[in-house]
């Protein structure tokens, strides 16, 4: 039988421009003009506001003076030694990570993972067709971006709670398989917080060396669970990690969105490919910058707490929000994913939010595709982040629940 999951956007020139639209400049554009009758809380943005680590200051100030030299591309010795060590701590690895090969240093994972879409096009080379690059919907913008610039298809798959949250395998074509050059697959998932288990993943994995398309594993929220710790893609990949890259970031383990420190691993081919494009077309990693994640990587006390913190404003939803707008609690990440349907859909309930109590929510169709019938699977939902202290948190939720009822 011939099956896809795939949301085709038409005409191509309106599919550009939607792909290269920002979610946040399309919310300003929705609340423009519109004063909220309360002081703003603003969770719109997946922004951590909890205390970065103490020892970010002090490593920083020891390191000051590197601020004074060019840094390499790689990232340095110390830094890929780092990220090696805690990737093999934290999914005991079915071998060590070599950080000469397998381990490059990001400028935070965005600029990584658009990157990818551009090095794994011509890693894979030709495809028989349009070359195709899978991206689960709704999905984090910059997968739609890179995908664009490497003037490839996006082809969003469709994830909703009949599916967990995650793209149905099951569903996906041979002939659409065949000239994929790249899949972007994140767990958690932004913004639903589903988790793939170790099965999902070693399928995953199958089908890109069957069909010879790099996998992006996208796990920057692999530290903040509500349950137990998602498993990795590069224990799914076993020995050799072969047609896989995997990307960690700071700032969601670490509170350090403005380090802009991140790494890819992985596919040691892939790698050598990637670096030759980054090592033209990327900002480097400030040496004082590394040595701040050789310091985080090296200590989970602060993730730990990071965890616990996150974990008791997940208790604030499940009292406060109860089962109201299908919540659940997700398995990972720092978002709630709330079905405003019966309240007139997203957008409509992102305006009255902001309108009548100050709270600057996103819109679920900001973050997703519409699909071949018209519809799209995000415009009943807003998205949430608990990115702030748990009485600006309480406070939101209270709001929320006297606007939408």
């Amino acid at each position: 039988m011939f099956m896809i999951a795939a949301d085709r956007v038409s005409p191509p020139s309106t599919a550009r421009a939607a792909e290269a639209r920002s979610p946040f400049v399309r919310l300003s554009e929705l609340l423009a003009g519109i004063e909220p009758a309360k002081p703003p809380i603003n969770l719109a943005v997946g922004e951590p506001q909890h205390p970065i680590p103490d020892f970010v200051g002090p490593v920083l100030n020891a390191h000051l003076f590197k601020f004074g030299r060019y840094p390499g591309n790689k990232g340095t010795d110390g830094f890929r030694r780092a990220a090696a060590t805690w990737l093999d701590r934290r999914f005991d690895l079915p071998r060590p990570i070599d950080p000469e090969h397998e381990i490059l240093v990001l400028a935070g994972t965005r600029e990584g993972l658009f990157l990818a879409a551009i090095a794994a096009k011509r890693y894979i080379g030709p495809k028989s067709g349009r070359p195709a690059i899978l991206i689960p919907n709704p999905f984090y913008a910059v997968y739609a971006a890179g995908a664009v610039a490497a003037d490839c298809e996006p082809v969003y798959l469709s994830t909703t709670a009949a599916t967990g949250f995650l793209p149905d395998l099951d569903a996906l074509d041979d002939a659409l398989l065949a000239r994929t050059v790249a899949f972007y697959f994140a767990s958690p998932t932004n913004p639903q917080g589903a988790v793939a288990d170790a099965a999902y993943l070693v399928r995953l994995v199958a089908l890109a060396r069957r069909f010879n398309f790099m996998l992006l594993g996208d796990e920057c929220y692999c530290e903040l669970y509500t349950r137990t710790a998602p498993p990795g893609m590069l224990t799914a990949a076993a020995a050799d990690f072969q047609n896989v890259a995997v990307f960690h970031s700071l700032s969601k383990r670490s509170n350090l969105p403005g380090l802009r420190v991140g790494f890819v691993a992985g596919d040691k081919k892939f790698l050598a490919a990637y670096f030759d494009l980054r090592a033209i077309a990327a900002p480097q990693v400030p040496i004082p910058a590394q040595e701040v994640a050789i310091a985080a990587y090296a200590d989970e006390k602060h993730v730990v707490e990071n965890r616990a913190l996150y974990n008791a404003k997940f208790d604030l939803a499940d009292q406060i929000i109860g089962s109201r707008y299908g919540y659940h609690r997700p398995a990972g990440g720092f978002f709630l994913w709330l079905d405003v349907s019966s309240k007139g859909g997203g957008e409509a309930a992102t305006v009255r939010l902001w309108r009548e109590e100050g709270l600057r929510v996103l819109p679920g169709q900001y973050i997703a595709r519409a699909q071949a019938d018209g519809s799209n699977q995000g415009r009943d939902y807003i998205r949430i982040a608990l990115v702030h202290d748990k009485t600006i948190t309480s406070e939101a939720l209270h709001r929320l629940v006297a606007v939408l009822g």
